[in-house]
């Protein structure tokens, strides 16, 4: 393979676009990043410094302290994936609670935080041979990708995964219906924030997974990949 290109994954919460990234990432060689940890990292930052609290975020306090949160991505040969540092410490599972997924789209929805972010995603896919999902990569990060795609399912679907996901983490204290509601409020808050909002990129290609399998989705994806290869 002598040519590497840029491949964005966009789209809905909990609709597996980190676990396709990943086997993406892992079929060509490619670096992946994920954008949405990214996000929730600079979420746990604010909740650890209580400006996130009662269900609000203290904009104007985090921004003053953006400058406090480094964020990294180092590579676990064990798990096969790079997990998330916030200030040297290893969040790759804090980051995944319900707590942060509660904040993590009206921090998102900051412009601050989202100008630091996308510079520093920009410069991870100056090299190509990279697969990053997230919200806005087809559109605001990368929109001159070789290969865009955006990730759709019904709400039930993935609130019953997304709940799935926390009883096997060993998380049983979140009913369903908790999960079911956040799902429809990130997605609200991720639609319609002023800053990027979630939109499908005009040359998008569109991946509703609701009833498929994940041999299956990776299968037409991998497809669509070798077409630009």
């Amino acid at each position: 393979m002598t040519s590497k290109i840029t491949i964005a994954i966009d789209g809905f919460s909990s609709t597996g676009k980190s676990t396709v990234a990943k086997q993406l990432a892992k079929e060509l060689g490619y670096i992946y990043v994920d954008t949405g940890a990214m996000y929730r990292t600079v979420a746990l930052y604010a909740l650890q410094n209580n400006f996130a609290k009662q269900g609000e975020v203290d904009a104007e306090k985090l921004i003053e302290n953006l400058d406090k949160v480094n964020i990294d991505f180092k590579y676990n040969a064990q798990l096969g994936f790079s997990e998330v540092y916030l200030n040297g410490v290893n969040v790759e599972t804090e980051i995944r609670g319900m707590e942060v997924s509660s904040y993590v789209s009206k921090v998102a929805s900051i412009s601050a935080v989202r100008q630091k972010l996308v510079a520093l995603q920009q410069e991870m896919g100056k090299a190509k041979g990279i697969v990053m999902d997230g919200r806005d990569i087809g559109t605001v990060v990368f929109p001159n990708a070789e290969l865009k795609l955006f990730m759709t399912a019904s709400a039930e679907t993935r609130a019953q995964r997304r709940f799935d996901e926390l009883q096997a983490k060993g998380n049983t204290e979140v009913s369903y219906k908790e999960v079911f509601n956040n799902v429809l409020e990130r997605d609200t808050l991720d639609t319609t924030r002023a800053d990027s909002p979630l939109e499908m990129a005009k040359d998008a290609v569109e991946i509703d997974n609701s009833n498929l399998s994940r041999k299956e989705q990776f299968d037409k994806i991998l497809l669509l990949v070798n077409a630009k290869l």
